[in-house]
């Protein structure tokens, strides 16, 4: 049995994927989450074979759920539906640990022809999408260093950022409408993907990023 969960913001777009694979033969849906933190969890506890997530979600969206689900002891194969067939988001998903992306134009059979192709271990793109396709997006994968921060959610990105202007968690909490102990776990999750120990690194990241402007000089005196 090849068990699967989805991960869609749209409850009749999830409901329209349960029926579909529900109806093929040796797949069971065993979970749906209507956003990326739920489904990252649910997959942790269910530790299904294949993962099927929305690129474009509020929050946590789909690349950054493939990263984190990619990253757990037993990770599913997942695949990507999106409705944009640009080279970019492509190169994104396959970098951020896709198997399979499948375009939100094509028909259902798309959908199931990636689950089979994930699950044997193979890549999948959807039409137009070729295997011509395939095989530069993976040659320029693994020849372009992946750059760190482009690992980090918006959010951790807001907050690299109020971390580098020297505020504390509780501003940062404040500014952000989120709790102190957030604040925490989302700067402990940026100095884990970046490889930093301390608020200066983060600062001159941050800096480096132009995601604040350098310190002003002192004047001697």
């Amino acid at each position: 049995m090849i068990t699967i969960v989805l991960v869609d913001d749209h409850p009749i777009v999830r409901q329209g994927l349960r029926a579909l694979l529900a109806a093929e033969p040796g797949y069971a849906v065993v979970g749906e989450a209507a956003d990326g933190l739920t489904a990252v969890h649910m997959v942790s506890q269910l530790q299904p074979a294949v993962l099927v997530a929305d690129l474009m979600m509020p929050g946590l969206g789909g690349l950054e759920v493939t990263r984190q689900v990619r990253a757990l002891p037993n990770p599913p194969q997942v695949i990507v539906l999106s409705m944009h067939a640009d080279e970019v988001y492509v190169l994104d998903a396959l970098r951020s640990g896709a198997a399979a992306y499948v375009l939100k134009e094509n028909d259902t059979a798309q959908l199931i022809a990636a689950v089979r192709a994930v699950v044997a271990g193979q890549r999948y793109l959807s039409p137009p999408l070729s295997e011509r396709a395939i095989d530069s997006y993976t040659r320029q994968t693994h020849a372009t260093p992946i750059d760190p921060v482009d690992l980090l959610t918006a959010r951790e990105r807001e907050v690299l950022r109020l971390v580098a202007q020297g505020r504390t968690n509780a501003t940062i909490a404040t500014a952000l409408t989120i709790s102190a102990r957030t604040v925490e776990t989302h700067r402990a999750n940026l100095m884990r993907k970046l490889g930093l120990h301390t608020q200066a690194e983060l600062a001159r990241l941050a800096v480096q990023c132009g995601l604040v402007g350098p310190a002003p000089a002192h004047p001697d005196h």
